[in-house]
């Protein structure tokens, strides 16, 4: 029988984790962490899945699509309208790079400290 895991949280490295807390706060609506601070800043979904910020020192951001600095990680988030989910996002802060493989099936986009993103269809 495989190991049943639940999975519980996803944490980001970046600069400013107060800063790119604020940013998928917004983007997401789960709730800030009590603790957070400008070392760790942590969000949580009602089903308590958490997304944590963690403050590295010299943080090299990815750089998409170029692999001299990979992604790392990256998340996909379903939207029910992937035009207005953009254009609020980067109305957030969010970029979007010239490259998009995904044609209209899905959007990538980078957040305020360059990890890419891709939103899909169907949210």
């Amino acid at each position: 029988m495989p190991l049943q895991m639940k999975l519980t949280a996803i944490t980001l490295d970046c600069a400013d984790p107060e800063e790119l807390a604020a940013f998928y706060r917004e983007a997401t609506g789960f709730e800030p962490h009590p603790k957070s601070d400008g070392d760790f800043a942590g969000l949580t979904r009602a089903d308590g899945l958490f997304i944590g910020f963690q403050r590295v020192d010299d943080y090299r951001a990815p750089r998409w699509p170029d692999r001299t600095a990979p992604q790392q990680v990256h998340l996909d988030f379903a939207v029910a309208d992937l035009d207005e989910a953009e254009a609020l996002l980067l109305e957030l802060g969010a970029v979007k790079p010239a490259f998009q493989p995904g044609g209209d099936r899905w959007r990538v986009l980078l957040d305020p400290a360059g990890h890419p993103f891709c939103l899909t269809g169907g949210g």
